[in-house]
């Protein structure tokens, strides 16, 4: 089994010196990577909604090893040969931290305050898989020939190489053709357990670990040779470390679900810190989960510290 990780999404991703100082913290405590996200527009967030990679290179210059990544990127907001320099480029400014985070996009709004159309489902997971093939060739060997359904490509020379050698691919994802994806292009992949309306709303919907074992079960298939080069891992929505941490039934009605849903999931990361360290090693059990993304750094480090490199 592969050692537990930890990492932490979000941050004061609009101000220089906050980031910074957020950077060294999550460092501190014992995290190795730091994410961001990709979202356009909407409701205000804590750190605001700027670019998935600008905030990431000052962050990764104000510590020593941390690595840091967008969880995930939305793929149809980019373009992959233009993706590809951006990815290469920011490798070089971190000295070689990046983890790529890449995922298909749902949320039709952004789209549509943006005038940019959001494909349908099946189009959808296909451009991703054409962009993913692309992004790798590019990424191994600054050259790609490529034509699909969705793209055409004929870079000789990329012009610019990550200082990695593989540039690490995280693909999160929930449906059955991504999960395949990931078992073919993944180098992490992430249950993330979130089901979509048709408007792009998520939802636990695939919380249960019954759907989590499915999929465990498809990765393994669609990787193959290379399953023992995936790291699992899993993005927490709700955690709290001790007494005071919410309980299943305390978070019935915010969640949908019903209290053993939530007492299992791995999205879900709530309770004393026996239980918590009980919990996580069971889930890399059951789903070979060693990497878990947070969102409350100071409030879940009892359990890195425990847990970290275990």
């Amino acid at each position: 089994m592969r050692p537990f990780r930890f990492a932490v999404q979000g941050g004061p991703f609009d101000d220089v010196d906050g980031m910074r100082r957020h950077a060294q913290l999550v460092e501190s405590l014992g995290y190795e990577e730091l994410f961001s996200f990709d979202h356009v527009g909407g409701e205000s967030l804590s750190g605001g909604r700027p670019d998935p990679f600008v905030p990431l290179v000052v962050g990764a210059g104000a510590t020593e090893s941390l690595r840091v990544g967008p969880l995930v990127l939305n793929n149809e907001f980019h373009q992959p040969g233009l993706l590809a320099r951006t990815a290469a480029s920011v490798d070089r400014m971190t000295q070689g931290r990046l983890v790529l985070g890449l995922g298909t996009g749902y949320m039709q709004w952004e789209h549509d305050a943006l005038g940019m159309p959001l494909l349908p489902p099946g189009p959808r997971v296909t451009r991703f898989g054409e962009c993913l093939t692309i992004l790798r060739s590019l990424l191994d060997r600054g050259a790609c020939t490529f034509e699909g359904e969705h793209h055409t490509v004929s870079i000789d020379e990329l012009g610019v190489m990550p200082v990695q050698e593989r540039l690490p691919f995280l693909i999160g994802g929930h449906g059955p053709r991504v999960v395949a994806l990931a078992g073919r292009h993944a180098d992490i992949f992430q249950f993330t357990g979130l089901t979509h309306a048709p408007d792009g709303t998520p939802s636990g919907g695939g919380f249960a670990m019954a759907d989590l074992v499915e999929r465990a079960c498809w990765l393994a298939d669609a990787a193959g040779d290379r399953n023992h080069e995936i790291e699992r891992s899993a993005l927490v929505q709700v955690c709290g470390v001790g007494d005071d941490a919410p309980r299943p039934e305390d978070l019935m009605d915010r969640l949908r679900l019903d209290v053993e849903t939530i007492a299992a999931t791995p999205f879900v990361l709530c309770g004393t810190l026996d239980q918590l360290v009980e919990k996580v090693e069971s889930l890399r059990e059951t789903l070979g989960i060693s990497h878990f993304v947070i969102r409350d750094p100071e409030g879940f480090a009892p359990v890195v510290e425990t847990l970290k490199g275990r």
